[in-house]
């Protein structure tokens, strides 16, 4: 059955005659498919189609299970590659806009990243309280439900699902159809080792060597580099707390003087004690009041600082903040947004690593943004380093799984598919080839992290100093989209094409007419009887026949256009956009040594390229 919350929320949102119309059924399993030429629909889903996306939106339900079993999957672009990759999310309150939100946010990170994969994100609308035995089941109907999306969408985890679960959907679907797997199946044990957290530390590393060249610009011209770097870490969790770590081995110059956790803050001047903080979270989970009520009671308190209130930190100074808690909003100027932190009440700091998920495309979202990016980048000369530049390390260690294929020995038996047990022994039987193509994707992972987070950090700073008007969440969109648009741009027409609906030459208008109409398509190919172009019939011709007169059963070859327009199928996008533009046309064949393959239109361009982006780019 759908879930009630689902339920409740798409019948208020979508008519009946969407439901009508959209719902679709394979057995039990449930599905409604959007995409992004139903603009109206995806509004009432709180869903702003752009240039960018969506590419598919989908709401789907188990009709038959016990449990609530449903969500949402969003596969936002897919320019820079098939599949998309994107988490799972699994939380009560998912919603179509939340869940475009983060897919949106895995197009921008999956692109800097330079990833060859699109941007998704798919979440359940679940209940807490589950029990353990549950949860299972519920991944395992949300596996059921993906599978028909498997060219399209890879999940990973996200809040409320972990690597087990991505285990889960590989026993029902096979080992290649989840990302960040255990280490048992060949997965990257991407939190064990920090992956996303050690992405922060890379970038605050080659800020410290770029930042000096920003020193030009006003706001900067004070600027200097300390030899000891102080950091805040905000939440310390599963990214702040790796952070710590890593930033204690990768750059021990540097001093951790505040972290943050649901507890409370911690704060001291003289630098926290990271290995014992670390093993405290390692097994506690949170760290600051019950660390400073210790020393307290020990005497050892000395200049250490504790507040009940997370957010307190963010009051405090030092060179670098780590937002690394799970809220986007941690700065805003406007307090009617519930910040984290207000602009007029922070700490002094001269860099700011967003360890966190950030970003949004909402234009509301992406308006105070920029203001307070205006007052803290701008007035107050702390560069900012976009989420999506920097907390990139989980996506691409992740991504090792698909870029390093499975070897053929090493998937899982089809007989096997569904049965943990069995599975469980099979992945015991193979378990030193598992460990070995692990640690081969794990080197892979270590070292295009390295590439790819650095060079994001040097592009940072060479658009903000080319443009002095731009700001770094500008800044960080220009590097996504230059590159989404440099893939875009590869693309042919053989790429794009869809079909061209044919008649031969002695077909008639009446013939001519009846075949567009039951094609929708904007043109007609008349062919020889070799198949070759001979010319093309537009509805335009057909009613300028009509009007002169002409009886139904005249040939189209009187009437269709002989010098026709066409591309070949290596065609660029500028290119088939340029020969439109120039012949003032809507639609043309594509064509190779005189045979018909298809045809490209403008708006088949509009909705399937970056076409007008791509301008705006060269």
């Amino acid at each position: 059955m759908i879930p009630s919350r689902m339920n409740t929320y798409l019948r208020e949102r979508l008519p009946e005659s969407a439901w009508d119309k959209r719902l679709q059924r394979e057995g039990n399993l449930c599905f409604m498919e959007f995409d992004s030429t139903d603009v109206d629909q995806l509004s009432r889903l709180g869903i702003e189609v752009d240039a960018l996306g969506p590419h598919r939106v989908v709401c789907m339900w188990d009709d038959a299970s016990p449990l609530e079993i449903g969500g949402y999957l969003v596969v936002d672009n897919l320019a820079m590659g098939t599949p998309s990759l994107g988490g799972i999310r699994m939380l009560p309150e998912v919603t179509p806009a939340a869940i475009h939100n983060l897919a949106r946010g895995m197009t921008l990170k999956n692109a800097a990243a330079h990833l060859p994969y699109g941007g998704g994100k798919s979440g359940i609308v679940a209940e807490h309280g589950l029990t353990p035995e549950q949860h299972t089941e519920v991944i395992r109907g949300w596996a059921h439900l993906l599978f028909r999306y498997r060219d399209i969408y890879l999940p990973g985890p996200d809040v409320g699902t972990n690597d087990s679960d991505m285990k889960t959907i590989a026993i029902e679907n096979g080992i290649d159809h989840a990302l960040s797997k255990p280490a048992d199946m060949g997965g990257n044990r991407i939190d064990q080792l920090g992956a996303a957290a050690g992405g922060t530390v890379i970038c605050l590393q080659e800020l410290l060597e770029e930042m000096p060249r920003l020193k030009v610009l006003p706001q900067f011209d004070s600027l200097t580099i300390p030899e000891e770097v102080t950091v805040l870490i905000q939440g310390f969790g599963a990214v702040g707390a790796h952070s710590a770590r890593i930033l204690r081995d990768r750059l021990p110059e540097a001093k951790v003087i505040g972290i943050s956790d649901a507890d409370g803050y911690l704060y001291d001047i003289g630098g926290l004690p990271l290995d014992e903080l670390f093993q405290r979270w390692q097994k506690d989970g949170v760290v600051t009041r019950r660390y400073f009520m210790e020393q307290m009671s020990a005497g050892k308190g000395g200049t250490l600082k504790y507040s009940t209130d997370p957010n307190d930190l963010l009051r405090e100074s030092a060179f670098c903040l780590i937002p690394a808690a799970p809220i986007a909003n941690y700065l805003d100027i406007d307090s009617a947004s519930n910040p984290a932190m207000t602009v007029d009440r922070m700490g002094r700091w001269s860099l700011i690593v967003e360890g966190a998920n950030t970003y949004s495309p909402d234009p509301a979202r992406k308006t105070a943004r920029a203001r307070m990016e205006q007052a803290v980048y701008r007035q107050r000369g702390a560069l900012i380093a976009t989420d999506y530049l920097v907390n990139s390390g989980g996506v691409i260690f992740a991504a090792q799984e698909k870029l390093i294929q499975t070897p053929d020995e090493l998937r899982i038996p089809q007989e096997m598919l569904g049965n943990p047990q069995a599975v469980d022994g099979w992945l015991k039987s193979h378990a030193a080839e598992f460990a070995a193509l692990a640690e081969k994707r794990r080197i892979a992972g270590d070292a295009h992290r390295e590439e790819a987070l650095r060079r994001n950090m040097r592009e940072l700073v060479d658009i903000l100093l080319a443009d002095t008007d731009s700001l770094p969440c500008h800044a960080a969109e220009r590097i996504s989209v230059r590159r989404i648009a440099s893939k875009e741009s590869g693309r042919t027409a053989a790429d794009l094409m869809e079909p061209l609906p044919t008649l031969t030459v002695d077909c008639s208008l009446q013939e001519a007419a009846a075949k567009l109409f039951e094609a929708g398509s904007p043109i007609l190919a008349v062919v020889s009887a070799e198949n070759e172009i001979a010319g093309v019939v537009t509805e335009w011709d057909i009613t300028r026949a009509t009007a002169q007169g002409a009886p139904n059963t005249q040939p189209s070859a009187e009437v269709m256009t002989r010098n026709v327009v066409t591309c070949p199928p290596d065609a660029g996008i500028l290119d088939m956009v340029r020969l439109l533009e120039l012949h003032k046309i809507s639609a043309m064949p594509v064509v190779e040594n005189g045979q018909v393959l298809g045809m490209v239109s403008a708006d088949l361009l509009a909705k399937k390229s970056l076409a007008k982006l791509l301008q705006t780019q060269n």
